[in-house]
């Protein structure tokens, strides 16, 4: 083991999880309810959390059927301290299909604490997730290493990767199919407000990253009286659900790698492969080819590379880990370096199977999905030509809705005039949930405002360490105060970006880009595919 592969070794955090979506509007919300549930909390704490409480609360499966079969969802509190109470702030990580648990923890923490201390920071698993139940976990070991490239060489190979979809989708219907019906955006959205009787709260303020975003706005055109504050990080294009989304994150994606092999570049001193960006590219997918043909350690084939490297693209933080790996296998033909890096950022881990098959199970049911394979392989091989990092990986997460076994719903409509001032933060560069998307949904909530990051990649950029847009969070959750600016459609507030990050003593790397810094620690709660 070579001395960057012994470094490597020191990370153990698993990235996991992204996206989502919808069916038709709730009746009015003056509808006469069920009697609120009673929610029993519970002392749950952890070393970094000493305070937090746990809690469960059922919810009907159907909504349409409140007498009916429950669901149970698992709940998590930081409660308030301060003697002005503002509600119940309720945060969640995105996905679908993320674990939203620990994000009470660490939302209450990382504001300040005068802001946080006036709240109940409350956490939440949706339907489906995690501690929440039933449990989704459609095949258990589908992303398992080694599967076939993502890139298909000829129609067999194609054919391949076609038919693992198919079975996940199968497999789905015949483990779940009583579920199935009930896993999407709106049945999570009415959760909440199962979630907000329960608190005992005539409104409550609401914190989303990623699909939280739309889950958010979706809670809000339900029921918009029963919005207090709303806070967006990192949009779900309201237009885009959900297939023209992922093509358009598939051009997103390809441009934060070139990003990332611009770093790795201006870095040669450090991790010698060469000072043109396109010469580092090219190293990288001859990287790829190699383990295509030879995958290392009987773990990292080409898809596995891939998703290895995906969370750069989420996260710029991570580069200096993923460019030692990166170095490390080119310069010193070091395979388990590489290994470890897929390991700790690549692998499914815990939870992943059940995160993934709520992802497909929200995304699918959500909105309409192509239904002819051939436009799907169109699409990718169009988008490969020009944009090859994640077209066809991407292409595969999301193919079982191709042959999902429930019809589709047709997606909320977001628009909406009834809601007090929503806060929309956005990264010019976000690959994950593109700039346009957030433009579109200032546009569709009016009178909300909208904080820009320019020249930012990052996916999820409130309580990371940009001091600009944290203190519009913070004056925003503080009184409601936005800032306004030029008008509809452009940036109320512009925050420039954080540095690039810089190169690590090699002893640092790892830990660094896993635990030991604001950024890492949320995206260690987000994770990939958000």
């Amino acid at each position: 083991m070579t001395k960057r592969a012994g470094i490597l070794v020191a990370a153990g955090a698993t990235v996991a999880g992204l996206l989502a979506a919808a069916p038709a509007p709730a009746a009015a919300s003056g509808a006469s309810a069920p009697p609120a549930p009673k929610l029993a909390w519970t002392d749950c704490p952890t070393e970094n959390h000493p305070t937090l409480q746990c809690a469960k609360v059922d919810a009907p499966l159907d909504h349409a059927d409140p007498s009916g079969r429950r669901v149970t969802l698992a709940l998590s509190r930081i409660p308030h301290t301060a003697k002005t109470f503002q509600g119940p702030l309720l945060v969640n990580p995105g996905g679908p299909g993320g674990s939203g648990l620990s994000m009470a923890g660490f939302v209450a923490s990382a504001l300040p604490k005068k802001v946080a201390s006036q709240y109940d920071v409350i956490g939440f698993d949706p339907r489906g997730v995690g501690k929440s139940t039933p449990k989704l976990n459609c095949l258990p070991g589908h992303a398992d290493p080694v599967r076939p490239d993502s890139v298909p060489a000829s129609y067999r190979d194609e054919r391949i990767n076609r038919d693992r979809a198919a079975a996940f989708a199968r497999a789905c219907g015949e483990k779940h199919g009583d579920v199935l019906p009930y896993m999407d955006t709106v049945s999570a959205a009415k959760d909440l407000d199962v979630i907000r009787r329960a608190l005992g709260s005539e409104r409550i303020n609401y914190f989303g990253y990623s699909y939280g975003t739309y889950l958010g706005a979706v809670y809000a055109k339900l029921h918009p009286e029963r919005v207090r504050r709303l806070v967006l990080d990192s949009v779900v294009g309201p237009d885009d659900i959900w297939y023209q989304g992922n093509l358009n994150q598939d051009y997103a994606f390809d441009d934060r790698h070139k990003a990332f092999a611009a770093w790795v570049a201006k870095h040669d001193a450090t991790y010698g492969l060469g000072t043109d960006p396109a010469g580092v590219e090219a190293a990288w997918y001859r990287m790829r080819a190699a383990v295509a043909a030879e995958p290392v350690g009987g773990k990292v084939g080409a898809s596995e590379l891939e998703d290895t490297f995906l969370p750069g693209g989420y996260y710029n933080g991570y580069w200096p880990y993923l460019a030692e790996a990166f170095a490390a296998y080119v310069n010193d033909q070091d395979d388990e370096a590489l290994v470890t890096a897929y390991e700790n950022f690549g692998a499914t881990g815990t939870g992943g199977d059940n995160s993934y098959s709520v992802y497909t199970a929200v995304q699918c049911r959500d909105a309409g999905w192509p239904r002819h394979w051939s436009t799907w392989r169109n699409d990718a091989r169009r988008i490969h030509d020009k944009a090859p990092f994640m077209a066809w990986n991407n292409t595969w997460y999301n193919a079982p809705c191709a042959d999902w076994p429930v019809a589709p719903l047709t997606p909320v409509q977001v628009t909406n005039d009834r809601i007090p001032a929503a806060l929309i933060l956005q990264a010019t560069g976000d690959a994950a949930t593109p700039y346009a998307g957030a433009v579109s949904m200032h546009r569709k909530l009016k009178g909300s405002s909208f904080v820009v990051e320019e020249g930012g990649g990052n996916h999820g950029i409130t309580l990371s360490g940009n001091a600009c847009l944290d203190q519009h969070l913070t004056a925003y959750l503080s009184d409601g105060t936005v800032p306004r600016g030029r008008g509809e459609g452009e940036a109320d507030a512009v925050c420039a970006a954080l540095p690039d990050p810089k190169p690590l003593p090699a002893a640092k790397a790892a830990a660094q880009s896993v635990d030991n810094s604001a950024g890492s620690r949320l995206h260690g709660l987000l994770g990939p595919r958000h």
